[in-house]
């Protein structure tokens, strides 16, 4: 569920761009107007609006607001104007090749479903020229590597149907591979992982719990480490609730000194017009404060407001 507010009769595309224009010219920049503007438009209106400013005045929206805005705002809004897979696939660019932080890449393919996965790795293909496996292979290694590759390129069921009878023997194959063995068969981890649907996995971990005591985040902590560890337990976790998921990211990224913009930015935007609400919801029910007094107390002056407009009402 989208916590987007968007106005009942939403101004053309065209009026909008004239009004962007408007807030650009003169002395400095209105940004109070564009944070207005765009934090109230959804995927597709914020497409038309680039097609209109580009049509009207000549040059692109995004390059008009990297000369007009800067710091935190302009990283946000920028990464709020695209579409959510072409939002993904920056991202995930950056995170593999321009930063080396693998951390961003993971969570974000790890986080998503297999159809949007198919249509990342076109859009990716199409953007940078370059295929989204030939960069995951150049730029990571090991475990992490095996696991990205495997995630998104095998093709899993997005129902809700379980095969128990499976579900059982996966739960069998992580103990033997894990707990029980002197050290870790890695590989076992990416097979089940990477091939399993969600509705699957949640039944794995139900039964590794009856059988073995044990969680199966539990199991993936104590076995692993790194991003290969994060990859594990993104998968785990967003098969069963994403937005506590989620809740959790934000929350560590406010926590004790200093603030993780980054991943503020990351999350806020890219789930903004997917589950929101549910992230706001668990997020109050788990730290006992609403996500959007979290945001106000970590952030300040615009940048704050563009973030708190894309969480809506404060509940």
């Amino acid at each position: 569920m989208s916590t987007l507010i968007v106005p009942p009769i939403p101004p053309s595309p065209r009026d909008d761009a004239i009004q962007l224009y408007r807030a650009f010219k003169g002395f400095g920049c209105d940004t109070s107007a564009v944070i207005n503007i765009l934090a109230h438009r959804d995927a597709t209106q914020r497409a038309c609006i680039q097609q209109e400013y580009k049509t009207t005045f000549s040059e692109e929206l995004s390059k008009r607001l990297v000369s007009e805005l800067t710091g935190k705002l302009e990283t946000a809004l920028l990464l709020w104007m695209h579409d959510p897979a072409g939002r993904d696939a920056e991202i995930i660019r950056k995170s593999l090749v321009v930063n080396r932080n693998l951390e961003a890449a993971t969570e974000v393919i790890c986080s998503r479903s297999p159809s949007q996965l198919q249509y990342l790795k076109q859009l990716y293909h199409s953007k940078f020229g370059v295929y989204l496996e030939h960069e995951i292979e150049a730029n990571t290694s090991g475990d992490l590597q095996k696991i990205l590759l495997a995630y998104i390129s095998t093709p899993r069921h997005e129902g809700p149907e379980v095969n128990r009878e499976i579900a059982q023997k996966d739960a069998k194959a992580l103990f033997q591979a894990g707990e029980k063995k002197l050290g870790t068969d890695e590989m076992t981890f990416v097979k089940i992982f990477s091939e399993r649907s969600a509705a699957h996995l949640v039944a794995v971990n139900s039964y590794y719990h009856d059988m073995y005591g044990n969680s199966l985040k539990k199991v993936v902590k104590n076995e692993t480490s790194g991003n290969f560890g994060l990859a594990l337990l993104t998968i785990m976790e967003c098969a069963k609730n994403p937005a506590k998921y989620f809740a959790k990211v934000l929350h560590k990224a406010m926590k004790g000194m200093g603030t993780n913009d980054d991943t503020l930015i990351r999350v806020i935007v890219s789930r903004t017009e997917i589950d929101m609400q549910y992230i706001k919801a668990e997020y109050a029910k788990k730290y006992k404060k609403t996500l959007n007094d979290a945001i106000h107390s970590e952030t300040s002056g615009n940048y704050r407001v563009f973030l708190v407009a894309l969480l809506g009402p404060n509940h």
